[in-house]
């Protein structure tokens, strides 16, 4: 059974695994990596997952000043599967919630699991009534989850991340 779970330096090993199955750049954007992060070492990897954490906070908390949001790693049997990141400031670039599952286990349904447990999420810590996710253009699985999610299609824009698909998710129920 798949879970959602904070990242922790006790899956070192299964991150590396995870990652390195996706191959060179910074392509992984649920784990918010960045082009200086050391996940490497122990030690770059335990400062990386702090960095991570130490700004996480329960739903309904007030949110610090700082640019933070709601990690989460995807893990299944021990297996660190994909990151989601739910952004709790606005970012148009990269919307509210990004996310990304390895390779070998894409096509069984977890980004979408993954994706409706991190809007729940969203409904309880951020105050909004809709998210915007976005997704490369070439990116037919994750535009799929998302409208699976029940994202409705924006616009395409070019960006400095390339040309995105954007999408909103209203989290207000319809009557």
């Amino acid at each position: 059974m798949p879970e959602l779970i904070l990242p922790t330096t006790r899956l070192h090993a299964e991150f590396l695994e995870c990652h390195q199955e996706w191959g060179p750049g910074l392509h992984e954007d649920g784990f918010g990596l960045g082009p200086g992060d050391d996940v490497h070492s122990p030690e770059g990897f335990a400062a990386w997952v702090h960095e991570r954490t130490r700004l996480t906070h329960p739903a309904g908390a007030p949110c610090p000043d700082e640019p933070h949001g709601s990690p989460r790693w995807l893990v299944e049997h021990g297996r660190v599967l994909g990151g989601f990141a739910l952004r709790h400031r606005f970012d148009p670039l990269r919307g509210h919630i990004g996310y990304g599952v390895r390779p070998s286990a894409r096509r069984r349904g977890l980004a979408a699991w993954a994706l409706g447990e991190m809007l729940g999420e969203a409904r309880a810590a951020l105050g909004v009534d809709r998210v915007l996710l976005v997704c490369a253009v070439d990116n037919v699985a994750s535009a799929r989850t998302i409208e699976r999610n029940g994202g409705v299609f924006d616009d395409i824009q070019d960006t400095e991340l390339g040309s995105i698909r954007r999408y909103w998710i209203d989290l207000v129920p319809t009557a």
